[in-house]
């Protein structure tokens, strides 16, 4: 016996007309809002970043202009002066790009306001194709597919509506990590150091500490004390317990077999470091930790998750029965569901008081439609097309669905 549990919805009386489009349109517009906030967010985040990078680069270049005008001496005033305009030709040249950056983000901005404007007055078909390509181009960039994710997006012309370029940018820092390069993951943390900071983020604590123990792997223990003295110290009013734990290897070294220590040196350190990137990337943008694809699809197989789902007769027709789907689904609760009804294997249609279940004397129970058509085929036979076990329909019973 199949049992697929589901909740029915109250038919729609006549006094009550069904929602009007345009407000379904509304509701799925307000959806839309809270589960894609990042849709908005990315293009922003990325807007503030590049205007508060020209706006540094502007204070510093105008402060060392004015600084050095102030202290230009006679014989050489015109040369120094010379130097100076060309300085602040290049600081033009700079604003102007970044003022094109800008202009970039506010655009893309702009496209994904509209995009969201069109949930609530547009096509539906249209609508949520565009919305399934996005979630696809996402999830395709966290997975490191970027070529593919480009050619989508392109073929598509989704460009404004997906953050390619950001996650380019994360590339970067995940390609060093991988190639066991410290340096590009600190570059990123000293332009993101207020960010990080008020995040509470732990990202370039443990890259120090990974420095650390690369220092003492090569046996160079002295530049390996020195590097803790200046980058590790600080950090020791509130992560005292790692840094002890990482100072002991200089003593236990590469080789040891004590495995507090081991596992300091062990390849698995650079993996946990790549995660830890991707975590703070996610959440300097305002990204969902989770692809947008695995969210739309746990909320699908919360509805769906039984515990028959996870018996071993778990029907192919119910997406539980695959290996991908039942790992995204372990977190999640089973469905709650207070009504259930009983669906035929053979016809795949429910049993009810219309087409009542029959128990076979085998114990499986088929819907009276199945097997009045397999009788008269049968001269009045019937094959449990599970067991193979063949009975005349007469031994058949009827039963009552409480």
């Amino acid at each position: 016996m199949d049992m697929a549990i589901d909740t029915p919805s109250p038919a729609p009386s006549a006094a009550s007309p069904a929602p009007s489009a345009a407000a379904g349109r509304q509701t799925r517009a307000a959806e839309s809002v809270r589960l894609e906030h990042q849709l908005v967010r990315v293009p922003l985040e990325v807007l503030r970043a590049t205007a508060r990078t020209n706006h540094r680069l502007a204070e510093k270049e105008i402060a060392a202009v004015l600084s050095s005008a102030s202290s230009v001496a006679a014989p050489d005033a015109v040369d120094h002066l010379t130097s100076l305009v060309s300085r602040l030709h290049g600081l033009k040249r700079k604003m102007e790009e970044g003022a094109r950056a800008e202009e970039l983000q506010v655009q893309r901005c702009r496209a994904r306001l509209d995009r969201l404007a069109a949930a609530s007055a547009g096509d539906d078909g249209e609508w949520e194709d565009i919305r399934l390509k996005r979630i696809l181009v996402d999830y395709m960039l966290r997975m490191s597919y970027y070529d593919t994710a480009t050619k989508l997006a392109e073929t598509s012309g989704i460009q404004d509506l997906v953050d390619i370029d950001v996650f380019l940018d994360a590339k970067r820092v995940i390609d060093s990590l991988q190639n066991k390069e410290i340096a590009p993951a600190l570059a990123w943390c000293a332009e993101n150091k207020s960010r990080l900071k008020k995040s509470k983020s732990k990202l370039e604590f443990l890259l120090r500490l990974q420095e650390f123990v690369e220092l003492v792997r090569a046996k160079n223990f002295l530049p390996a004390i020195a590097y803790g003295r200046k980058y590790l110290a600080p950090w020791g009013c509130t992560h005292m317990k790692e840094l002890q734990r990482v100072t002991a290897s200089l003593v236990f070294r590469s080789n040891t077999n004590c495995v507090p220590y081991k596992v300091l040196f062990e390849q698995n350190q650079w993996d946990s470091l790549v995660d830890q990137f991707k975590q703070e990337f996610y959440k300097l943008y305002g990204m969902t930790l989770e692809p947008l694809l695995n969210i739309y699809l746990q909320a699908g197989l919360t509805a769906l998750k039984t515990p028959f789902c996870f018996e071993g007769n778990c029907p192919k027709e119910d997406p539980l029965s695959l290996a991908g789907f039942r790992k995204l689904a372990e977190p999640l609760p089973f469905s709650k569901q207070h009504h259930s009804k009983l669906v035929c294997h053979i016809t795949k249609e429910l049993m009810d008081t219309e087409n009542p279940p029959l128990v076979l004397p085998n114990g499986y129970v088929y819907s009276t439609k199945a097997l009045d058509e397999m009788a008269k085929k049968n001269g009045g036979k019937i094959t449990c097309p599970r067991s193979g076990a063949v009975y005349n329909y007469t031994e058949l019973v009827k039963a009552y669905i409480s």
